[in-house]
């Protein structure tokens, strides 16, 4: 195995937007790129591993969204109603977000040109994945191959999250270090899926971590409506060539395992792998294998 060079934290602009980014291993290596879900900080995508694909040949790359961790906070916009966002797309009203999905695949984009990194494997997890789509979609030439875990192809009335993992996901968190940590974990309880225990001693760690890295509440739901506000994007995907892999839990409560059978549908010949007990997230017992599987296919 290789040994791996991590960066630290650096910082570049792009599109008007700074991102917070870290690679590990040697930039000559092809690159992937992770991305992560409605919310999360870069360091939380230490669930796929960074280090150990680094050290298995690959140039990996993480970075924080627009509006989480350290990146550019879209503040000036406001504090989106979460139920207001519902409404209108249960009843067909347009939402206007103060950017899009395709927005967030942009800086994507622009932070592989920083890099000099023509095309890149991107692994997409949660709303990552939805980004990855877009990149897909709209900018095909900068992916070798795609990987979503538990993602979806936008709002659709057949998968849509139960009320308690979204109280869990979109709920203003306390303020307090120790209270917002309790918060995260019950809320990790929830989304975990029944088969496989918390481990709580390391999500704790991990969301006391987060919080002195970063306490931003209102980017994960300016976030939520660049999702809403991105619509359905099924038919788009169709005319999608890039080899892609859909990983998802069956018994996710935030994206329902038929978002994932949908986005498998969606894009042509994409390999669907369905892990049985795990729900929206990764579970230590399943890392090696979805790992494996996400080397596999980069393969």
């Amino acid at each position: 195995m290789d040994e791996v060079v991590q960066s630290g934290e650096l910082f570049v602009t792009v599109n008007d937007v700074e991102l917070c980014y870290e690679t590990f291993g040697n930039a000559s290596n092809p690159a992937m790129v992770v991305i992560d879900g409605l919310g999360g900080q870069m360091l939380e995508s230490e669930g796929v591993s960074n280090r150990l694909i680094a050290g298995l040949g690959y140039f990996v790359v993480r970075f924080d969204n627009r509006d989480a961790g350290k990146s550019t906070k879209f503040e000036a916009a406001g504090v989106p109603s979460v139920d207001a966002l519902r409404a209108s797309v249960m009843t067909g009203v347009s939402i206007v977000a103060p950017y899009t999905l395709k927005d967030m695949a942009g800086d994507t984009v622009g932070l592989l040109e920083a890099l000099s990194i023509e095309a890149a494997h991107v692994v997409g997890i949660s709303m990552g994945g939805m980004i990855g789509q877009m990149l897909a979609i709209h900018y095909p030439e900068r992916l070798r191959t795609l990987t979503t875990v538990m993602s979806s192809p936008g709002w659709q009335e057949a998968c849509v999250p139960s009320d308690e993992a979204l109280e869990c996901l979109l709920a203003t968190p306390p303020a307090e270090r120790e209270a917002y940590c309790e918060f995260k974990v019950q809320g990790a309880r929830v989304i975990c899926g029944p088969k496989y225990p918390l481990n709580e001693r390391v999500v704790r760690r991990a969301y006391a971590e987060a919080f002195d890295r970063s306490y931003c509440p209102e980017g994960r739901q300016r976030q939520y409506a660049a999702i809403l506000a991105s619509g359905n994007w099924t038919e788009s995907l169709k005319s999608v060539h890039v080899p892609t892999l859909v990983i998802h839990g069956d018994a996710d409560p935030v994206v329902p395992v038929e978002g994932g059978k949908a986005l498998a549908e969606a894009i042509p010949e994409a390999e669907l792998m369905i892990v049985d007990g795990m729900g929206h997230s990764i579970p230590e017992a399943e890392a090696q294998q979805i790992l494996s599987a996400i080397m596999q296919h980069a393969k």
